[in-house]
């Protein structure tokens, strides 16, 4: 099985170095920096032991790329418009395409760009950054969870691709878990992206902040709460008590900045449809209104506008 690292950055740089460590052939497509991955390679400083990959397989051009077995599509959600010049030059003839990013019913488009692949969704549970050209920094976590995609919205149930993907991945040292439905695995993940990604954009703050005073810890409850709410409205039914176990796990997490709050800093574009219009959308054609979430996701337009000019 050979793999192709669509976006090597903080998630796609992480686990796609991890794959190449292990064995696996591994083709990286790179922008701005092919050059300097192509020449020194890519550097990964992990919690759980640093490593260094001298020889990378690096492209600057899908085109350039072989067909692969599996494609993980680890680009930012606002670089999805770049897929349909991709995804049909590197996937393999019935091939699987991975989509490790975030937000709800992501899977939707590379299906329909390849529609003879197997698409499988990702969440990632973990906190990465990019530090540099071809250098990736991971702090904690690291799991995965992997679920078919379906376009009806249906559980899939655990497929034969999809255990094959979680073994590759088990190989590399990655932790998996397997999902039987996608859509309710969005949904959870919405519960902590929603809550965390805008707020600590809004306020300006890191997550250790959110959660040692009580009204910032309100208002991430209040958003965790519609989340749940949505996600029963559209037939997906999350248990209350999961608001609380991802309450505890940030706590217990480092201080961390999530993925919009870097892209901010940056000013880049932030992933403002796939994480909170299209769940609020959802939710509002099902019956539920979310005005905690729509109030943070018009603050961060606003934000956003303004801040790339």
């Amino acid at each position: 099985m050979n793999f192709a690292i669509i976006g090597t950055g903080a998630v796609g740089g992480y686990y796609g170095g991890l794959l190449c460590r292990y064995g696996f052939e591994v083709h990286f497509l790179l922008r701005g920096d092919y050059v300097h991955v192509q020449e020194k390679g890519l550097v990964v400083d992990s919690k759980d032991g640093d490593f260094r990959l001298k020889r990378v397989n690096a492209y600057c051009r899908a085109l350039d790329m072989p067909r692969c077995d599996v494609v993980i599509v680890a680009l930012k959600t606002t670089a999805n418009d770049r897929l349909a010049g991709i995804l049909p030059h590197v996937v393999k003839p019935g091939g699987v395409v991975v989509a490790l990013q975030n937000g709800l019913d992501v899977e939707k488009a590379m299906q329909e760009i390849v529609p003879d692949a197997t698409v499988i969704g990702g969440l990632c549970f973990l906190c990465s950054n990019k530090i540099g050209p071809g250098h990736i920094h991971h702090l904690d976590f690291g799991s995965v969870r992997l679920g078919q995609y379906r376009a009806d919205g249906s559980a899939a149930g655990i497929t034969t691709e999809l255990r094959q993907v979680a073994d590759a991945f088990s190989a590399a040292g990655i932790s998996v878990d397997l999902a039987e439905d996608l859509a309710l695995a969005r949904w959870q993940k919405l519960v902590w992206n929603m809550a965390f990604n805008g707020v600590t954009v809004v306020l300006n703050v890191a997550t250790d902040q959110l959660m040692a005073d009580p009204s910032a810890l309100a208002l991430v409850r209040g958003i965790m709460e519609e989340v749940v709410a949505g996600a029963r409205a559209c037939g997906h039914p999350l248990d209350e008590s999961f608001i609380e176990i991802m309450i505890a796990a940030t706590k217990n997490m480092i201080a961390y900045r999530p993925s919009m709050k870097l892209d901010f800093e940056a000013k880049r574009p932030l992933e403002i449809e796939e994480i909170y219009r299209q769940p609020i959308e959802a939710a509002r054609k099902a019956g539920v209104v979310m005005p905690l979430s729509q109030a943070v996701a018009w603050q961060l337009e606003f934000l956003d506008r303004r801040n790339r000019g």
